[in-house]
This record gives C-alpha cells, structure tokens and sequence, in this order.
C-alpha cells in the first residue's frame, strides 16, 4: 500500500483595524479544500470589531493573539514563532486566495522540497483585476532593477527563517524583499515558479499605496547597498550606462559611425580640442 504524504502548510494573516479585510482574507483561508493548513492569525489589538471576528471563529484557528505590535514585520515574525509548518504563507489582511482549491493544487509542488515556491497575484485595483506574473528565473539584476517575489503567493520553507534571518523589523515596507533577495542572491536558496494564481492582493495596503513609493524605494536601496555593496556600485555604474545609451546623442553618434566623412569630422574635432588643451 503507498503510503501518502501531506505537506502541513501554515498560513499567517497579519492585521490591524480593518475587519472587512479580515473576513475577506479569513473566509478564503477557512473554506480551502486542503486539510491539512495550520492557520494562524496575528492582530496588533484592533478596535474596529476584528478581535471579536476572530474569536467567533477560533475553533478553526491553529492560534490567534490580538495585541500591539510595532509594525508590520514584528507581527510577521510572532506568526513565523508559532509556524510549526513545513510551508509558510503570508496573505496579509484584505488580500484572499483565488481559489478554494489552490492550496491543495500548490501542497503537491511542495513534496519536491524547494526552499521557496512561488505563483503570481491578481492585483485589485478598487475593483479593476491585473494580472502579476513572475519569472522563472531568478537573479541579482532583476531584485535590483526593481523586481520581487509576491509574498502573498510565496511558499516559503520554514527552516529558511534559520538560515537566512526573521523579517528585519527597522524595514516599514520591504523587510520581505529584503528577505527574499538576501534567501535566492546570498544564501542561494533553491525556487521554483508555478504558473497559477495564488492570491488576490489588496493594493491599498502600505506597500501597493503610491503615497508610500518614496520611502518603498528608499528602503529598497538601504537594503541593497547593506546587503550587496559591491554589487550596488556596479549596478548603478551599469544602469548610468544604460541611460546613457538610449540617451538621442549617443544613437546619433552611433549611426555616424563606420561613415567616411563623419569620422573625417570627429577626427577633426579630436586633434582640435587636443591642441587646445595642450
């Protein structure tokens, strides 16, 4: 008789005062077809009715708290404390599962044992659906020409919390990309994309919210120049290169190239400005 193995997943939802995201996030956690998902909820002591929403349903729930926190990585890293799962999953408040099979669908990838599975997102633009879709590859130069990894549809190993670190909680917006590119470009984690969609992700949210673009960039940088000096400094030397060549000037000069009479010029112009600065 084969013996069948079920992969325990553990799913996380962060959330602070917005209890119509919470029953939206909750509602497609508890209504998968998947049994075998440890669910845990983590509140920084809303106001707004979400504690009792979640104590109405706390039967279901592997373990739930309602206290302050400081921050969104802080109530990130209380859920990775409580994971007992082989897989975690982040889906924040507000943001939901696609479909009430997709847990199961996504737990049959996860016996290869990857350190991270990832799908793609809905993105819902207050009621406008747009497609998000990642790469099956992974590299330093799509992290840093402002890639990343959806944490909603992002299956991670638990054990790569040990090997890497918990989520840094000085970041207010990017402490999972931090992660994320620190666990593929340094630890060199091994990944593998699936083409599904996983989540419907809440572009209201802090990181989704333009208001916010300036300090997300900000702290996109801080984290790269920590983690990768030397990398950084190429990369902006490559991407100031890259400017340059789609700047009119230099395609101007490029097309005059191999041309007799426009080499006749520039030597012209070469040996002049050589005399003058004699």
């Amino acid at each position: 008789m084969l013996k069948l193995i079920a992969v325990l997943i553990s799913i996380i939802t962060i959330n602070y005062n917005d209890v119509a995201g919470l029953k939206k996030t909750m509602t497609s956690v508890l209504g998968q077809t998947y049994p075998y998902i440890e669910y845990i909820v983590i509140d920084g002591g809303s106001t707004d009715g979400s504690k009792e929403y979640i104590e109405q349903h706390k039967e279901q729930l592997a373990y739930w708290i309602s206290e302050p926190d400081s921050g969104i990585y802080n109530a990130m890293n209380k859920g990775i404390d409580k994971a007992r799962g082989e897989y975690l999953l982040f889906l924040n408040g507000g943001d939901y599962l696609y479909k009430t099979e997709i847990i199961e669908k996504v737990s049959k990838l996860l016996l290869g044992g990857k350190d991270l599975y990832y799908g793609n997102l809905l993105l819902d633009r207050n009621g406008n659906f747009v497609e998000a879709k990642y790469p099956e590859s992974l590299s330093f130069s799509y992290f840093y020409y402002r890639g990343h990894l959806p944490h909603p549809a992002t299956f991670i190993k638990r054990n790569l919390f040990s090997r890497v670190y918990k989520f840094k909680e000085e970041f207010k917006i990017v402490g999972d990309y931090d992660f994320l590119v620190c666990a593929v470009c340094k630890h060199n984690a091994s990944y593998e994309h699936f083409d599904e969609f996983v989540t419907v992700y809440d572009t209201t949210g802090i990181s989704g919210n333009p208001e916010y673009r300036a300090l997300l960039l900000s702290e996109r940088k801080r984290s790269l120049q920590s983690n990768f000096p030397l990398f950084t400094a190429d990369a902006e030397r490559l991407l100031r290169n890259e400017t340059m060549l789609k700047t009119k000037r230099f395609k101007l000069l490029s097309n005059l190239e191999g041309k007799p009479r426009a080499e006749k010029m520039n030597n012209y112009w070469l040996k002049l400005l050589t005399k003058i600065f004699q």
